[in-house]
């Protein structure tokens, strides 16, 4: 987990606790990102990289039961860790319900924060050596030579998951067909540049039977191709 950067959006009503929390979490390195209502934390998620969520029940409008069912529905794979100053029985099974991944009761210690919220990336995130692209649930877990699109397995072959793996890397960046083929195949490779395009398109259409939300992969007319996420 260490070689992964964090990203965690704190949704709380009160100033001071959001100030809390960001506290705990920034000293062990993890990134935060804060909102004081349940329809701003909506519209963060379309904006921001975030791997987790700590969100408050009790908020007027939206409360956190309802943010967590909307964000369940569209990022399935998202951890939620809910805050409440209610801590019975019906409360964590109704949160639980709705969507939580755990439950920690108001006023808390700040270490037990800290140990639940690297418990959920632990478990949510296993790949040391993983890349994650939040706006889309893609996974790619380097160590396992393994692709998630959400909870779905993507089954790429070796040169298409090499191909992936190459483009994840270097987000934004151009790769030419030829210099592709050449870090992909290797340099005594002396196939068409074609093979690339075909390959590129087999991930797509796997892509796209797996629900990707968008296409990562895009053409660069011309030259080849370059991995860019939208809110990434």
């Amino acid at each position: 987990m260490e070689d992964l950067k964090f990203f965690a959006l704190i949704v709380d009503d009160e100033a001071p606790m959001r100030q809390l929390v960001r506290i705990y979490l920034s000293n062990v390195g993890i990134t935060v990102v804060e909102a004081d209502s349940g329809k701003s934390a909506l519209s963060l998620l379309e904006e921001e990289k975030v791997h987790l969520i700590v969100l408050d029940l009790m908020m007027p409008g939206m409360d956190g039961l309802q943010v967590a069912e909307v964000v369940k529905e569209k990022y399935p794979s998202m951890p939620i860790l809910m805050l409440t100053a209610r801590g019975t029985m019906d409360d964590k099974i109704t949160g639980f319900a709705m969507g939580a991944d755990d439950y920690l009761v108001k006023p808390f210690d700040g270490r037990e924060l800290v140990a639940r919220v690297q418990a959920l990336l632990r478990r949510s995130y296993p790949a040391s050596s993983g890349l994650y692209f939040p706006a889309i649930e893609l996974t790619i877990d380097v160590e396992a030579r393994n692709v998630l699109v959400a909870e779905t397995s993507i089954p790429l072959t070796q040169i298409e998951f090499d191909i992936l793996q190459l483009l994840a890397e270097h987000p934004k960046r151009t790769f030419p067909r030829e210099e592709m083929l050449e870090r992909v195949w290797g340099i005594d490779y002396f196939g068409d540049t074609r093979t690339v395009d075909s390959h590129i398109k087999n991930i797509r259409e796997k892509f796209r039977h797996a629900g990707i939300s968008q296409d990562p992969i895009q053409t660069v007319w011309g030259i080849g191709y370059k991995f860019e996420v939208e809110g990434s």
